[in-house]
């Protein structure tokens, strides 16, 4: 009778360390609830495209300019008007362990912009922007998603200074500097 507790107390705990140390990665990761009605980006979402944008494509910001690697602010006027500048924040597939591209942008001080976030990876991104009094309200839905997929943030006039990029997500890692000048 005195065996019967101890062996009901050893079979849970070497359940639980073959559970631990099993070499299989966990069948689950974290991922945000889907929101009820994606908000409207401003740019088609999917897949990216190696393909040259079509007529279509042409009246939102084009994800391109962020292929390019050597241009560490990815200026364009905006589609819709030519009225203001928009910036545009990738992150590649294998974000959260190698950062955004690019780590570094531009924009014109006292002179709100748009950032087009580029999600290319299968995990949940977003784009936060921090000044040095604080969170800076961005405009557009900033909740974290799973891409592929894109989102405009509109960013109000800052004044000259440095700010930082991160995902909220992943802020040790995904983080970038917006100089304003």
């Amino acid at each position: 009778m005195r065996r019967l507790p101890a062996l009901l107390l050893i079979l849970p705990i070497s359940v639980a360390l073959a559970a631990c140390s099993a070499s299989a990665a966990p069948g689950w990761t974290y991922a945000p609830a889907a929101s009820a009605a994606p908000a409207a980006s401003g740019a088609a979402s999917g897949a990216p495209s190696s393909a040259a944008p079509s007529a279509a494509a042409s009246v939102a910001p084009s994800p391109a300019a962020s292929v390019a690697p050597s241009s560490s602010a990815a200026e364009s006027a905006a589609a819709s008007g030519g009225t203001g500048t928009t910036l545009t924040v990738t992150a590649p597939v294998g974000a959260a362990g190698t950062g955004f591209d690019p780590t570094t942008l531009e924009a014109k001080a006292n002179t709100a912009f748009t950032i087009h976030f580029d999600n290319q990876d299968p995990q949940p991104h977003n784009v936060q922007v921090k000044g040095p009094s604080g969170e800076v309200a961005l405009g557009g839905d900033t909740a974290f998603f799973t891409g592929p997929g894109t989102r405009d943030y509109q960013v109000p006039a800052l004044a000259a200074g440095s700010y930082t990029y991160y995902c909220v997500v992943h802020p040790g890692v995904m983080t970038g500097t917006l100089t304003v000048k």
